[in-house]
């Protein structure tokens, strides 16, 4: 089986290429960046601020792992009563991926993570945008195996946003089927 990279280079430009009728191999879309991030307001409302840091610290340890990159912690920017949240307070995560770790943690989610999800049966083609780029929910981190779920002490879920260079939607939805990406026709 070919590296998601390696396929890319070798079978994916030239099939695009076909269909799409480029003339050159750089005008043929590429994935540009993967972001995952996760929001986590809910979890930690009405604890105390240790009990807060015990809960997002484990979030952000969970993320690490499955990203193999440290996520950046989002605060709120204002305060809102009616929500409970306070200007400064931590309400998520998101890690931006580049390069090797973005090729590595795709391969893992569409052979590993997507499979694995309870209900799964593909990727809708309305969670593409005009642009072409693919946002879909992880409902749960244990769905990877770098998460054992017996040491997994809060249960979250999180966004992926796979950016993108195509010119239009369906540019990058055949992209991403050609990639390997479970999409329902």
């Amino acid at each position: 089986m070919l590296r998601l990279k390696d396929k890319y280079t070798k079978e994916v430009v030239s099939k695009m290429m076909q269909k799409f009728r480029y003339k050159n191999p750089m005008a043929v879309p590429r994935i540009e960046k993967v972001v995952v991030n996760t929001g986590f307001g809910r979890l930690i409302a009405g604890k105390s601020t240790e009990e807060q840091k015990k809960v997002y610290q484990g979030i952000l340890d969970d993320l690490a792992q499955i990203c193999g990159q440290r996520p950046q912690l989002r605060t709120a920017k204002k305060s809102v009563s009616g929500f409970k949240v306070r200007q400064g307070m931590p309400l998520g995560a998101k890690v931006t991926l580049r390069g090797k770790m973005m090729y590595d943690f795709l391969e893992r989610l569409i052979r590993i993570g997507l499979p694995r999800s309870r209900d799964f049966s593909g990727i809708e083609q309305t969670a593409f945008d005009n642009k072409g780029n693919l946002t879909l929910g992880v409902r749960e981190q244990i769905t990877f195996p770098e998460i054992l779920p017996e040491k997994a002490k809060t249960i979250f879920g999180f966004e992926v946003t796979v950016a993108t260079n195509a010119k239009n939607r369906q540019e990058g939805i055949e992209l991403l089927k050609l990639m390997g990406f479970p999409i329902k026709a």
